[in-house]
């Protein structure tokens, strides 16, 4: 070898490496893809328990007006009585539920129609109109920032026929388990948006880690939730926001019910 050249041989050698260092280095600091970025989105979202709310185990709520079940005339009367509980009412706040959005009139009723999104009612009495034919309705008490009273009591499921349509077949059963879907609901803004509550209410059936459970995916994330309580979903993205709810058995497999498996969008802004 001529040693003459070996400076040259130097000179290219640490050329190469350097290149090569360069374009490591450039692999390296890549701008993330639209898939890492939806990847880190989604390793953001969180959902824990919501604890030491008030419980009002003894709260009932009963329907003492319409009696009937089938109606002439599109728009019906309620009238419910409320029992160790007041509408109206703040709900005492820990640490957690004083971030929550929370209603200034107080403690309401959530009132669902065919499985729509609630009206909240701070009132025992009001009127609702309705479409002809056959509705099934499912209230509840609601705490001033929106979770439910979830007791044997605190509930009233109805189904009604209204007009002179006839009855469609239908595969919702109040006697069979149940999914109602409550929280979250609609649009938050500012702080409102770091702490969101997920609620549902369950008939006729309860949730084990071994039995039962409701499977909530939201923008596309799953978790399992085999305790029946709210949960605080932290880390979400600003913009519309997807959620879903089903009721599954031990097994992964869908509980047969019109409303176990819903899906519900919402805004952050």
């Amino acid at each position: 070898m001529n040693y003459k050249t070996l400076p040259i041989y130097a000179a290219v050698a640490l050329l190469s490496f350097s290149a090569c260092k360069n374009e490591e280095k450039k692999t390296t600091n890549n701008p993330p893809t639209e898939e890492t970025a939806q990847e880190d989105s989604l390793s953001q979202i969180t959902i824990e328990p919501l604890i030491d709310s008030p419980a009002y185990s003894d709260a009932k709520l009963s329907l003492a007006a319409p009696t009937d079940n089938v109606f002439p005339n599109n728009t019906i009367d309620f009238k419910f009585e409320v029992e160790n509980y007041e509408l109206g009412a703040q709900t005492a706040k820990n640490e957690i539920t004083r971030t929550l959005a929370n209603s200034e009139k107080g403690q309401h009723i959530h009132f669902i129609v065919d499985n729509n999104p609630y009206s909240a009612h701070y009132e025992p009495e009001f009127s609702k109109d309705f479409t002809e034919g056959t509705h099934h309705i499912v209230a509840f008490l609601s705490r001033s920032y929106h979770e439910s009273v979830k007791n044997e009591n605190s509930f009233v499921a109805k189904t009604i026929k209204v007009g002179n349509s006839s009855s469609q077949p239908s595969d919702v059963d109040f006697n069979k388990p149940t999914l109602i879907y409550s929280r979250p609901k609609g649009e938050y803004s500012g702080k409102d948006t770091e702490n969101l509550m997920l609620d549902f209410f369950l008939l006729n059936t309860d949730l084990s880690e071994n039995g039962n459970y409701v499977k909530a995916t939201i923008n596309g994330k799953s978790f399992e939730i085999t305790k029946w309580q709210p949960y605080i979903i932290k880390g979400l993205p600003k913009g519309e926001v997807q959620i879903r709810l089903q009721l599954l058995d031990a097994g992964g497999n869908p509980i047969k019910g019109a409303y176990n498996d819903v899906t519900r969008s919402v805004t952050l802004k």
